[in-house]
């Protein structure tokens, strides 16, 4: 069904026109959450839709090899479909899957997983089981809602992107997957910012902090805040990097220890941060080597070290090019934690990695794409993949933690 709406000025006009109404059977679900279903073998992306479900979508973009759709209406449902727990589903961007049950949404989550291993390198190994979390609503510890330069005459926005938008922000006074103290908090702080915003002090948008710890709700990202886990304090910044499922994060470090220690002596973190992993798991090794290329969080690491009096850690400043020029453990010892940001690990940090040649790497990721491309690095390097555990620490989103372990294979 075409539409007379005129195109964006680079839209592709094949194999279906600008806003084409299109039906279509979806068959699987893709990484990023989308509905994945085919015309005539042409593959057509939709959100918020499921397997087994025959669906309308309006197509907004064609690329080389397959389109992108809006959802219009579900013409036959899944069994597993449920009613979202938030009004804003489908408008804010958040969250992706809240439609979906949760133990579909960790059937899921491993099957892309073991997808992506296989057709983005060509892997075959088994994707254990998803870990789930304890919590699967109001289980985020901090939330970071945003405002756009506050406008005369015009509500104020404080919320977050809108789905497919790069710009506009949906208003979000209440939010199902924050811990309920964030969302206690918050209508105070959206009224505060309104406040501030009416007096003309805001020339630009925002980003507020919201984090919940032992001691409250924390809004001051430069305050030094706690946080324990096990028998572990952490103390660092409150807009500082810390995991932020309080619930699933002892059984997480839990595993990444597990599977470090074993005939290894000797741990370098190698993103050490604040310290998380190399301090957690200090007790498995004789001596630890967190390694952090800032000079603040590595202050972190030490003081935090040194209040939970774990006299063998020793932490490390060095720049991305020389991480490992350092630590003078012996390699065939020693075993190397890795936790890198989104886009993973860049050359120069492989290439110092295996030139070092651990025995054994845990190799943890927030995005199983850049994860995945970097085992083919290893597997050409000499070492083979010995367990690959996925963590749900973000129920109702598409995203996931997952860690890989890692062997040499000569040693």
């Amino acid at each position: 069904m075409p539409n007379d709406r005129k195109p964006p000025r680079n839209f592709r006009p094949e194999p279906f026109s600008y806003h084409e109404i299109v039906e279509l059977e979806i068959d699987s679900l893709s990484n990023l959450g989308l509905g994945v279903g085919r015309i005539d073998g042409w593959v057509v992306f939709v959100p918020f839709c499921l397997p087994g479900e025959r669906v309308q979508a309006r197509i907004w973009k064609n690329e080389a090899s397959c389109s992108h759709g809006d959802l219009v209406s579900v013409i036959n449902p899944s069994p597993e479909r449920q009613k979202p727990s938030c009004t804003l589903f489908t408008t804010c961007g958040g969250c992706q899957y809240q439609h979906l049950g949760y133990e579909a949404q960790l059937r899921w989550k491993r099957r892309q997983v073991s997808e992506l291993l296989e057709h983005m390198a060509g892997i075959e190994h088994p994707v254990e089981e998803l870990i789930p979390s304890p919590e699967a609503w109001h289980y985020r510890s901090k939330i970071t809602p945003h405002f756009q330069k506050p406008r005369p005459g015009q509500e104020l926005n404080i919320g977050f992107l809108a789905v497919g938008s790069r710009s506009k922000i949906v208003d979000v006074p209440h939010c199902p997957i924050a811990m309920d103290s964030l969302n206690e908090a918050l209508p105070m702080e959206r009224e505060r910012i309104r406040q501030v915003a009416a007096q003309g002090k805001y020339r630009k948008g925002a980003t507020l902090l919201l984090r919940a710890t032992g001691q409250g709700v924390h809004t001051n990202p430069r305050e030094v805040v706690q946080e324990k886990v096990g028998d572990l304090s952490s103390r660092f910044l409150a807009g500082d990097f810390f995991q932020n499922n309080p619930f699933i994060l002892p059984s997480f470090v839990e595993h990444v220890a597990n599977e470090a220690a074993g005939k290894s002596r000797f741990l370098v973190d190698a993103y050490c941060g604040s310290g998380l992993f190399a301090l957690s798991l200090s007790n498995r090794f004789e001596q630890v080597a967190g390694v952090e290329v800032s000079e603040s969080s590595a202050d972190w690491a030490r003081q935090n070290a040194k209040e939970n009096a774990l006299a063998n850690v020793t932490i490390l400043t060095a720049s991305a090019e020389h991480v490992f020029e350092k630590v003078e453990f012996p390699a065939i010892e020693t075993s190397v934690v890795i936790d890198p940001p989104r886009k993973g690990c860049g050359p120069e940090f492989l290439e110092q990695l295996f030139a070092y040649g651990p025995r054994r790497v845990v190799y943890v990721s927030c995005n199983p794409s850049t994860q995945i491309r970097d085992l083919q690095e290893f597997t050409s390097h000499g070492y083979s993949i010995q367990k690959i555990q996925p963590f749900d620490l973000f129920p109702q989103t598409k995203h996931l933690e997952c860690v890989a372990t890692l062997q040499r294979t000569n040693s």
